[in-house]
């Protein structure tokens, strides 16, 4: 089973529905008991993030998020949910992510539209199984204000561009974070959801 994380952040009805259109067993849960025992945990999210992650702190999520990735399990981050893997956010000052990326979280300037919203290429950095199967520059759903800046580029998978470069996937270990939406991105995204529920378990 595939948990995604309920901390009352986003849509989550919309990601397990993905999945499920994939064949993968995933449910929305708080309970810890649920989380510890999911084969694979997805961190999903819109919105702000200094109010995610004290909602993961106040719903006592975030020692559940690390023991998950610490056991080895897959572990995906979408959108919001990717910004928080890293260590702070410019939305949020003083506001701790989870830091398990090194690296910090930028608003977009100098661009057309805050916040970017539709359809833009995904330009593959590196081979990846999130990615197997999926085009090198295959295009994926966006909706955010803000992208991350990761200090090690070696964890960059793939970049966007809008008003220049920026990091839309990432990955290290058993950890992933992509900042566009999988389950609004149609057939790429599916496929990326698939591939996902196929990585194998700790």
């Amino acid at each position: 089973m595939i948990a995604i994380v309920d901390y009352g952040i986003g849509n989550l009805a919309s990601v397990r529905k993905a999945f499920a259109k994939v064949g993968a067993e995933a449910k929305v849960t708080s309970s810890p008991d649920e989380i510890a025992g999911a084969e694979k945990v997805v961190l999903p999210g819109v919105g702000a993030f200094g109010k995610a992650a004290e909602h993961l702190e106040a719903h006592g999520l975030v020692g559940l998020v690390r023991q998950a990735i610490s056991d080895g399990k897959p572990f995906l981050g979408i959108c919001l949910g990717m910004q928080l893997l890293f260590e702070a956010s410019e939305e949020a000052p003083g506001v701790k992510g989870l830091g398990l990326f090194k690296g910090n979280v930028k608003r977009f300037e100098g661009v057309p539209k805050v916040p970017q919203i539709g359809w833009n290429e995904v330009r593959q950095a590196k081979s990846s199984p999130l990615f197997a199967s999926i085009p090198e520059s295959a295009f994926f759903y966006f909706v955010h204000s803000y992208y991350v800046v990761p200090r090690d580029s070696a964890t960059v998978l793939a970049f966007a561009d809008y008003g220049g470069e920026y990091a839309a996937a990432v990955g290290k270990d058993n950890v992933w974070g992509v900042q566009f939406h999988p389950e609004k991105s149609q057939a790429w995204g599916l496929a990326l959801l698939k591939n996902f529920a196929k990585l194998p378990c700790s």
